[in-house]
């Protein structure tokens, strides 16, 4: 049996081939028309149970095929993989724009809305309903059918231009590696660092590798890829290799005395996917004809703009809304921004000899400046957050919090570090699963994500269908025989994404739809999310979740007093960042013309000016790398990040106020929250939660950007 088609489990990672996927796309899609076709052909009035039900079973197991096709490609992508990834993606595409654009099934479900049942109906059904009523007028049911023909077109060919983004980004970000062949060019770079990029030298130039003879200074990408196939005697002399992955970008951008490394690395990072690098791998053309097709697909539903299309299923109106939120945002974040640059400046002069500072050199300041002020680096945190401790530490923190148990389970995996683990209830019933893939690899993209793989509902049999989700991470794997370890950031990224989890892993909703994550307002999505990331500050919470990765000692408190001193240690410049890439995707989507001339890096440079203070080089091309609004599903919606910050600062205040591990507060947030999934308005769970409505002090607060 195709592995593929059997969803009566989880996925069977380890049978699962290129080969099944088209067989098996092309059969669900067969059975799903079919089935269409004999509820339109039903002259009998619809009913939840004869028309909603057969059409959630059936859309459920066609996202339960696709969706581990679309994982392995995030997590194992392969030429082979890719190949019939891309050549499926327009079939499913084109799949659900024509059930968006079903007029027939609009008028069945306006039929069912209509009728006496509907009243009868729970909160969550009228819910659903509602969401399709919604979805079929966006999806474009009601337009003629000669438009409908570009619409469909429109949906087919933006999915295969995203894929393409994210491709593009992956082998842009895979092609370029830079081997050092002398250490002393290293002089700053921790020991890990260094042993990690040890490691990949004799990995990736291992057997018949690198010659001895080679120069010094690092390879070409031609010569590297000669290399990797094979060419010349492997020589005695060690070899590190560094990547544009971010476990081997990013510290050596923090730690590396070499300036001219840094800039090396930095340009080759910020030039990705543009028209510097391969013709094939540059996004530039992606990114205006995705423009183009959002607006046009705005204007064809009759919106002025693809933001008001995106905001049409989130919390915020308009996006005037959002523009007014983020420059009040960066008006009361922009003094402490240019403090925090003056500083920098001021720091780099005196202390580094550096009179003019550049991109390259921010991180490398700012780490200097970091250990000069308080007293330590981040390195030196790192040792205390192996990866058991930070695991189990953030269990327990699940466990006390909201009343369930977690531990380590089996399940098919995609590759050897993926870990599943098992969600119990207090009385040790399963509630949900999750797959843990926490390290970076070449056939893995980039970020951090979490995923659904099987959505809470229940069955026809009356059973429970239990929740299982995805958790990915990007960050270095175990070197040199130890553990793997993590920054603080990295523990705070892993709580964010396992937030995400509890979200749908804790649901209580048993109407697929709007169970766990469905449903729920993209900009509320990142509530539980952010929430998680606060217990990262919490000595009642580090004090069970650190041992030192050599001597064994949990965090001293000396130590943490010194990062909670140094929390907001530049927040300022990074809420600016935040604000500026956010403004950058509201105004592409809402006042931006693709079609007027200007281009898409000179909007960036207007928003820069308004909010930025911090000015990249001319040749950064962030935009070509921006896959959350051109790939991501963040399009006109990247501002969520600082929306749900509000949110979650806010609820969190009250944890504050009754304690941060209080099991009373945690089991209302799990209720109100977590439980309630998307069955009703994310304000009102807010509300339910907090008992009034949210405020931005907390926010302001716990960034260090409230007024004395």
């Amino acid at each position: 049996m195709n592995p593929l088609l059997d969803t009566s489990g989880l996925p069977r990672f380890a049978e699962i081939k290129p080969e099944h996927v088209t067989p098996a796309i092309e059969q669900l899609l067969a059975d799903n028309r079919a089935l269409i076709a004999r509820l339109l052909a039903d002259e009998v009035a619809p009913t939840w149970d004869n028309f909603m039900l057969p059409m959630e079973d059936a859309n459920e197991r066609l996202a339960r095929t696709w969706g581990p096709v679309g994982h392995l490609n995030a997590v194992m992508n392969s030429p082979e993989l890719r190949e019939v990834y891309n050549a499926n993606l327009p079939r499913i595409t084109q799949y659900y724009a024509e059930l968006g654009q079903n007029l027939a099934l609009f008028n069945k479900v306006k039929a069912l809305r209509a009728s006496a049942e509907f009243d009868t109906l729970s909160v969550a059904r009228k819910k659903i309903i509602e969401n399709e009523l919604r979805d079929f007028r966006l999806g474009g049911a009601e337009l003629p059918d000669e438009v409908k023909v570009r619409f469909l077109a429109i949906q087919e060919e933006h999915s295969t231009l995203s894929s393409r983004y994210s491709d593009n980004l992956l082998d842009a970000t895979n092609a370029y590696e830079r081997v050092v062949e002398d250490e002393a060019e290293l002089a700053g770079l921790p020991d890990d660092a260094k042993q990690a990029a040890r490691d990949a030298a004799d990995s990736a130039l291992s057997l018949r590798g690198i010659t001895s003879d080679l120069p010094a200074g690092g390879l070409s990408r031609m010569a590297s890829s000669s290399i990797r196939d094979g060419v010349g005697e492997r020589g005695d002399k060690p070899r590190w290799l560094f990547t544009l992955k971010a476990p081997s970008y990013l510290p050596l951008m923090q730690y590396a005395d070499n300036r001219a490394l840094r800039e090396e690395m930095y340009r080759a990072y910020s030039t990705r996917a543009a028209e510097f690098g391969k013709p094939d791998w540059d996004n530039t053309p992606l990114m205006a004809q995705l423009l183009k097709l959002r607006a046009e697909e705005a204007a064809l539903l009759g919106f002025n703009n693809a933001a008001e299309l995106s905001l049409a299923t989130k919390m915020a109106n308009t996006p005037q809304q959002v523009l007014d939120f983020l420059r009040e945002l960066a008006r009361r974040a922009r003094p402490f921004a240019e403090q925090d640059l003056a500083e920098l400046r001021e720091f780099a002069r005196t202390e580094l000899g550096l009179d003019d500072p550049q991109s390259w050199d921010i991180g490398y300041i700012s780490e200097k400046l970091r250990e000069r002020r308080y007293a330590f680096s981040e390195q030196e945190v790192k040792q205390y957050f192996p990866e058991d401790a930070v695991l189990a530490g953030m269990f327990r923190v699940t466990e006390t919090l909201f009343g369930v148990k977690l531990r380590a389970s089996t399940a098919p995996m995609w590759h050897e570090d993926a870990r599943f683990f098992d969600i119990l209830d207090a009385g040790g019933k399963l509630i949900g699963q999750f797959y843990l893939d926490l390290y970076a690899r070449a056939s893995k993209r980039g970020g951090a994500w979490m995923d659904d793989a099987v959505t809470r509902r229940r069955l026809a049999s009356g059973a429970i269908q239990t929740p299982v989700a995805y958790l990915n991470c990007n960050f270095s794997a175990p070197v040199g025989g130890k553990p793997a370890v993590f920054t603080h950031d990295e523990v705070i990224t892993l709580f964010h994404e396992f937030g995400h989890g509890l979200h749908h892993l804790l649901t209580e909703i048993e109407d697929l739809p709007v169970s766990g994550i469905n449903g729920v307002e993209w900009d509320a999505v990142e509530l539980p999310s952010q929430f998680m990331e606060n217990f990262c500050w919490e000595w009642s919470v580090l004090q069970g979740m650190t041992r030192h990765v050599e001597s064994g000692a949990t965090l001293p408190r000396e130590l943490f007093d010194k990062m909670l001193a140094a929390k907001n240690f530049q927040s300022g410049l990074a809420t600016l960042r935040q604000i500026e890439f956010s403004l950058f995707d509201m105004r592409l989507h809402s006042d931006f013309d693709p079609n007027s001339g200007k281009t898409v890096l000179q909007l960036l440079d207007e928003v820069r000016l308004e909010v930025a203070v911090l000015i990249p080089p001319s040749f950064n091309r962030f935009p070509n790398s921006f896959s959350h609004i051109f790939a991501g599903g963040y399009s006109a919606g990247y501002y969520s990040y600082k929306w749900a910050e509000v949110l979650s600062a806010d609820a969190y205040s009250l944890f504050e106020e009754t304690g941060v591990l209080n099991a009373d507060t945690g089991a209302r947030f799990r209720r109100e929250v977590l439980a309630a999934g998307g069955h009703r308005p994310a304000m009102d769970s807010f509300v339910a939660f907090r008992g009034r409505e949210p405020a931005i002090d907390a926010l302001l607060r716990h960034n260090g950007l409230a007024a004395d």
